[in-house]
C-alpha cells in the first residue's frame, strides 16, 4: 500500500480513504498479503485528474459507479494514461533526519520544517522524511552550500510554485478549450470515442508536453537574461552617480 501511494503521490491516508469509499477496486490477496497493480494506479491518476478538474469526490465515486462490467472512466474517455499520466519527471527522495540535517546544516528549524512541509516540498512517513524532488532538493542544497538561507529560499520556493500553478492554469484551459472540450462534452454524455479520435487526441498531448515544458524555458531564460542586464545597468549608473572609476571585466 505504501508503495501504491508513493507511485501516486499521495499519503497511505488518502490511499485508505479512497479504498473505504470504494473509488478503487479491492486488491489481490494471498493470505494476508495485499497486492496492487497497474490497474490500481491508474485509477488513482484518473481520480487526481479529475479533481484537477473540479470534480468533488462524491461527484467522481458516483461517475465510477456508473460504469458496470469493470469499465473504468479511462475507457469512458480512452485518453487515461495520455491525460493523467504525470507530467513531471521527479524522483522523490527518502532521508532520515540526520541525512536531511546533512543537506541544510542548522537551517534545519522548526519554522523552516513547517513550511517545507506546508509547501508540500517535504512530507513524513514513519520517522523519515520524503521530499518530492531530487532536483528541487539539490538545487535548494546548492542554494544554502552558496550562502542563501534555507527560510529565503523557501519564501522564493512558495512565490515560485505561485507561479508555476498560475502557467499551468494557462496552459490547462488552452488545452481544454481548444483540444479537449468536444471530447470531454461528449464523454460526459456517455458517447463512446471512436480509436482514430483516441489516437488522435493522444498524439496530440503527447506533443504538447515537450511543447509547455520549452515555452517555459525559453521564456524563463530570457526573462532571466533581461532582468541580469538590467541589474548590471543599475550597478554602473549607481557606480557612475558614487564618482567611482568602475571596474573592468
Amino acid at each position: 500500500m505504501a508503495d501504491l501511494a508513493r507511485e501516486a503521490g499521495i499519503t497511505v491516508r488518502t490511499l485508505r480513504f479512497y479504498r473505504e469509499r470504494k473509488l478503487i477496486p479491492p486488491p489481490r490477496r494471498e493470505g494476508r498479503i495485499a497486492w496492487y497493480n497497474e490497474h490500481h494506479l491508474a485509477r488513482l491518476r484518473t481520480i487526481a485528474g479529475l479533481l484537477d478538474r473540479g470534480h468533488t469526490l462524491g461527484g467522481i465515486a458516483e461517475l465510477l459507479s456508473a460504469f458496470d462490467n469493470g469499465r473504468d472512466v479511462g475507457e469512458l474517455l480512452g485518453l487515461e494514461g495520455t491525460i493523467v499520466a504525470p507530467w513531471s519527471e521527479e524522483t522523490p527522495v527518502r532521508l532520515t533526519p540526520e541525512e536531511l540535517a546533512d543537506h541544510f546544516k542548522d537551517d534545519v528549524t522548526p519554522e523552516n520544517l513547517s513550511a517545507s512541509l506546508d509547501i508540500g516540498y517535504l512530507a513524513v512517513d514513519g520517522d523519515e522524511f520524503v521530499h518530492i524532488s531530487r532536483r528541487l532538493l539539490d538545487a535548494s542544497t546548492e542554494l544554502v552550500a552558496n550562502g542563501v538561507p534555507l527560510a529565503a529560499v523557501l519564501a522564493a520556493g512558495r512565490e515560485v510554485r505561485a507561479h508555476a500553478d498560475a502557467m499551468a492554469d494557462l496552459f490547462i484551459s488552452v488545452i481544454r478549450t481548444h483540444v479537449l472540450n468536444d471530447v470531454l462534452t461528449r464523454a460526459a454524455a456517455g458517447e463512446p470515442l471512436a480509436p482514430t479520435e483516441v489516437a488522435r487526441i493522444t498524439q496530440t498531448i503527447e506533443k504538447l508536453r515537450p511543447i509547455s515544458k520549452g515555452i517555459v524555458d525559453a521564456e524563463l531564460s530570457m526573462a532571466m537574461d533581461r532582468r541580469v542586464r538590467a541589474e548590471l545597468e543599475s550597478w554602473r549608473r549607481r557606480g557612475e552617480g558614487s564618482g567611482g572609476g568602475g571596474c573592468q571585466v
